[in-house]
């Protein structure tokens, strides 16, 4: 009885992917016009997610930074904020390290100094989009 419940399952599950064709990571814009849909489509590419940054191998403090967003990601937050310290001392030009630990000063209620490092990120890359277009940045610095 249970296989043949999984195997209902899995038929159901898969039709409806099939049908609505998110098989390939779209839906059916049943009754939308395709101008709401591009809205939608647009929407969603400009989206930025949250997540630290590493940074190139050549550059002076690359290695403590993306050791760093190693422990960024298992959300050890003062542990990320030491490595990023330690970036940002061997390459004080490192957007990305400023960036990174601004994110993890958030992350601890530090806001003043991650507002601070917002800012350096800023000033030391403003053509990197993944800096420039992050909305936390944003609204840390009332952009």
């Amino acid at each position: 009885m249970k296989k043949s419940f999984y195997a209902t399952f899995l038929i159901i599950v898969t039709t409806f992917f099939l049908t609505t064709g998110c098989d390939k990571g779209t839906t059916k814009s049943e009754g939308k016009k395709p101008a709401e849909d591009e809205k939608s489509i647009a929407a969603v590419e400009n989206l930025v997610i949250v997540g630290a940054l590493t940074a190139p191998d050549a550059e002076p403090g690359a290695t403590e930074n993306n050791e760093g967003v190693g422990h960024y990601k298992e959300e050890h937050w003062k542990i990320s904020a030491k490595h990023f310290r330690e970036a940002i001392a061997a390459g004080p030009k490192l957007a990305e390290a400023h960036y990174n630990l601004a994110l993890t000063l958030d992350k601890l209620g530090d806001h003043g100094e991650a507002t601070n490092h917002f800012r350096e990120a800023l000033e030391l890359a403003p053509d990197n989009p993944k800096i420039k277009d992050s909305q936390i940045l944003k609204d840390h610095l009332g952009m």
